[in-house]
């Protein structure tokens, strides 16, 4: 149990966060809703939080709570997919529709409850009288009406799955399995209650596979409709940390350009907040990184020479690039005069971005193992 409610909880906190930022996503509110819905069931099943609501509202209210906020969670499950059609003023129809069918189930399960005495209405599914009529009504009520609202929503994922690509598709597979594994427990409790109704003994043991494949459908679904933004987020959070790990290395070939050229490095953001809190961001210091030890390449490339004679060398290395590059900027720094002929980058450039950064940073780890006196120039740490 404890393990369920962590799953709802970290599932709920991440389509919270989404919402915030997205408050009009009629879909993602309705997604959000069922799973508030869901985690707030389970607290209120587990026996400190019953005994909580028994003790303030009577015996057997906290049951009845659980079993509606679980029915209201699968309508809201419904209007997710309904909200998710193309054709928007159909959908709302269909969702008043299926308002005014939960409306009545959650009316039936409750006069079902409160019709009882309170001792009859307690204990769990698998201790309750079924031959009551009204406790089967409650049972069975509840789970016909969450048997056809997650069928529905388990075929509704397959077709939505076989239309995605990875890794939506993959998520999407995870939520309608557990979907379908949900409402085929749902399916066998209602079965059961319904036998249970005729005084028929149902093993202990299929009870206890029921509810365990419940618990394991409930988990493979919050997996699955949290798979692809987690997996989305872990590879946010590779790329801040290559693009960290770049900006570092980088360094030595920024602070010697940035010293031969200081006006080549870019002013500071803005006076807004914003946009000073943006411009700290890893991925926008990166990229300028990038974009002012291009500036500083082209604009040392005169000096990119291997001796007095002119003679350049487009194909040097890492480390005869870094070291001409310390040679010239030393020229620079010194006042020398910019030669009469300009002469292209002593260096070959990748066929991409990616490839051209790489070569980059080579030439800046050749900086760093030149033991040449340091450069003073710092920028403030990544």
């Amino acid at each position: 149990m404890e393990l369920l409610l962590l799953g709802l909880v970290g599932a709920l906190a991440w389509k919270l966060y989404k919402l915030w930022r997205t408050p009009h996503d009629a879909p993602l509110r309705s997604v959000t809703l069922c799973l508030l819905c869901a985690t707030l069931s389970y607290p209120i099943a587990m026996p400190g939080g019953a005994t909580g609501v028994d003790t303030v509202a009577g015996h057997g209210a906290a049951k009845l709570v659980q079993n509606v906020l679980l029915i209201v969670s699968m309508y809201f499950l419904m209007c997710f997919y309904l909200y998710s059609a193309a054709d928007e003023e159909a959908s709302r129809r269909r969702a008043n529709k299926e308002a005014v069918a939960v409306v009545a189930v959650v009316v039936v399960v409750t006069l079902a409850a409160v019709s009882v005495p309170h001792e009859v209405f307690a204990g769990s599914f698998s201790t309750a009288d079924m031959t009551i009529p009204q406790i089967a009504v409650f049972y069975g009520g509840a789970g016909c009406y969450l048997t056809y609202v997650l069928g529905l929503a388990a075929r509704w994922t397959r077709t939505y799955a076989r239309m995605s690509r990875r890794p939506h598709a993959t998520g999407l597979w995870m939520a309608a399995v557990g979907l379908g594994a949900m409402a085929v427990a749902c399916a066998i409790r209602a079965v059961i209650v319904a036998v249970r109704w005729a005084d028929i003994e149902v093993p202990q043991r299929l009870m206890a596979a029921v509810a365990f494949l419940l618990v394991a459908s409930i988990l493979l679904f919050t997996a699955g409709i949290t798979y692809s933004g987690v997996r989305a987020r872990v590879s946010s959070s590779k790329l801040w940390l290559q693009h960290r790990r770049d900006y570092r290395r980088l360094a030595a070939l920024w602070e010697l350009l940035a010293e031969a050229f200081p006006d080549n490095v870019l002013p500071p953001a803005s006076s807004s907040a914003h946009d000073r809190r943006r411009a700290r961001g890893v991925h926008r210091r990166y990229h300028r990184r990038i974009v002012e030890i291009r500036d500083g390449l082209v604009a040392i490339s005169p000096y990119l020479l291997v001796d007095d004679t002119g003679i350049t060398a487009p194909d040097a290395d890492s480390d005869e690039l870094a070291a001409r590059l310390r040679r010239a900027s030393a020229r620079i720094v010194e006042g020398a005069p910019v030669p009469r002929r300009a002469v292209p980058l002593a260096m070959t450039l990748g066929s991409d971005r990616a490839a051209d950064v790489k070569q980059l940073i080579a030439v800046s780890d050749a900086l760093v193992t030149d033991h040449a006196t340091p450069l003073t120039i710092k920028e403030a740490p990544c």
